[in-house]
């Protein structure tokens, strides 16, 4: 991984280049390998410390496609970004392994290794980071009533267990990030508790990556679709920034970039 990505004190940004015909926010636009590669272009020289290349929807009701129609996604996309930090958003052992071949650093799964197991193997293998986050049940059918009795011990103790179980198949702690996964399995009310309580789970010890950018939880609060959310992205960047998260995956990487130096200069402040 990028060194950036891992220093101590700041925030960094994850740039999202989702090579899909369906993603909720911006699926289609970087469909064409060549929009692809010209979005994780920009959102480099824009301030993105990475770009996460994804091939398939986790939108909610979003259903799974083979890893030989991931592959054709990801992968002409991904042989031209030499150079570029790069992440793959896969939960598929075999994805991740071409990707990794290809230069990507870091795999980001939705599943955090529960989608297949077999997928630590490879992380291990490659001495890759990874990113483990936390979802209720599976993008078809997470958003279906979704219930907690805690939502914020619940998500803390579900990835304290899989922090655990992947340093067990031997990636190294200090390797691997853990996110709340925010608009997955979760309503209004459990999102904005999660984003108020991001300490939490930054006090497990691990980078806390938080994705709000353009979810539906800023539409139900604001009543805008996805396209118009920016403002609603910005406000929830800075506040996460505010409670601790230490990366931020955002599609509007220059205006996230610039919104939350503001809160971060805030937040670090000192007495005058």
């Amino acid at each position: 991984m990028s060194a950036e990505l891992d220093a101590p004190g700041g925030f960094r940004l994850m740039g999202v280049v989702n090579v899909t015909p369906d993603s909720f926010s911006d699926g289609g636009v970087n469909l064409d390998p060549a929009e692809a590669i010209a979005s994780a272009r920009r959102m480099v020289a824009e301030g993105a410390a990475i770009v996460d290349v994804g091939g398939e929807s986790t939108r909610p009701g979003a259903a799974p496609v083979t890893a030989e129609e991931e592959l054709r996604r990801v992968v002409p996309v991904l042989e031209e970004l030499e150079g570029v930090p790069v992440s793959i958003d896969t939960s598929k052992p075999r994805v991740a392994e071409r990707a990794l071949g290809l230069g990507a650093e870091l795999v980001n799964d939705v599943t955090a290794l529960r989608g297949d197991p077999a997928l630590a193997g490879v992380v291990a293998d490659h001495g890759a980071y990874l990113c483990l986050m936390h979802m209720r049940g599976e993008p078809r059918t997470m958003q279906e009533d979704p219930r907690y009795d805690d939502v914020v011990a619940e998500v803390v103790r579900f990835l304290g267990e899989r922090l655990t179980f992947a340093v067990a198949q031997g990636i190294p702690e200090e390797a691997i990030c853990l996110d709340p996964g925010i608009g997955f399995g979760k309503t209004l009310a459990h999102n904005l508790t999660l984003l108020k309580r991001i300490d939490a789970l930054a006090a497990l010890g691990k980078p806390v990556v938080v994705g709000p950018s353009r979810k539906s939880f800023i539409g139900a609060l604001l009543g805008l679709p996805p396209a118009d959310r920016l403002e609603g992205t910005l406000a929830a960047c800075g506040a996460a920034v505010q409670a601790g998260a230490h990366i931020l995956r955002v599609h509007d990487v220059a205006a996230v970039q610039r919104a939350v130096r503001v809160a971060e200069a805030i937040r670090d402040a000192p007495e005058a």
